[in-house]
């Protein structure tokens, strides 16, 4: 099977070769040859690191192979439905069953003190009932509750922009599952000010 091109970023290109996914981090010509080379084998290892960890505990791509030396991440393709296309078609209570779930997840992932750090519908794919998160390449390690915050934060915006009808129902649909995460009561008070801050701003 012929490779197809998926999608190219900024960071990276994305590849589908049979039944796999390629992830090919993408030189920056602005940057010095051996820094270029130091952070892109730098962001293969950890988002490689942060797959691994939480296709332990929600739906994610497994990692086939990783290799920093070509940049390149080689996981499972989930042939699901890419949620930001598909969510607004669905009924109102599929959509809240579906905001349920995508709570659960960044419970899970938050608890193990995984930031995705691009939490939008586009890196979510639907595969019958099952729910998977991808596109960890901007995530990161971190307790605070300052960055689960904005994780959360950044998701509210995204739903706002993609899936504005129903986004409020949907926010609090996600916020009701996430109070299960165990510091769900410092990071949603802490919510609040990243909110009020988003506010000033505009």
């Amino acid at each position: 099977m012929k490779q197809k091109i998926l999608s190219q970023g900024a960071e990276a290109k994305i590849v589908l070769n049979e039944n796999k996914i390629i992830k090919k981090r993408i030189k920056k010509s602005y940057r010095i040859p051996q820094l270029d080379e130091k952070i892109r084998k730098l962001r293969t290892r950890s988002e490689t690191k942060l797959l691994e960890k939480a296709s332990k505990v929600i739906n994610a791509p497994k990692i086939i192979k990783s290799n920093e030396n070509t940049k390149e991440i080689e996981m499972e393709f989930i042939n699901g439905k890419r949620l930001s296309e598909n969510l607004n078609k669905l009924s109102l209570q599929e959509q809240k069953d579906i905001a349920k779930k995508i709570g659960e997840n960044i419970t899970k992932i938050h608890d193990e003190h995984i930031i995705h750090g691009d939490l939008t519908t586009s890196n979510m794919i639907l595969l019958k009932d099952r729910l998977f998160f991808i596109d960890f390449g901007l995530g990161y390690i971190s307790q605070k509750y300052e960055d689960k915050a904005v994780d959360l934060h950044l998701l509210k915006q995204a739903l706002i922009a993609k899936h504005y009808k129903n986004a409020e129902i949907l926010f609090n649909e996600i916020l009701k599952s996430y109070t299960k995460s165990k510091d769900s009561k410092l990071v949603l008070e802490q919510l609040k000010k990243v909110e009020k801050r988003g506010r000033y701003k505009n």
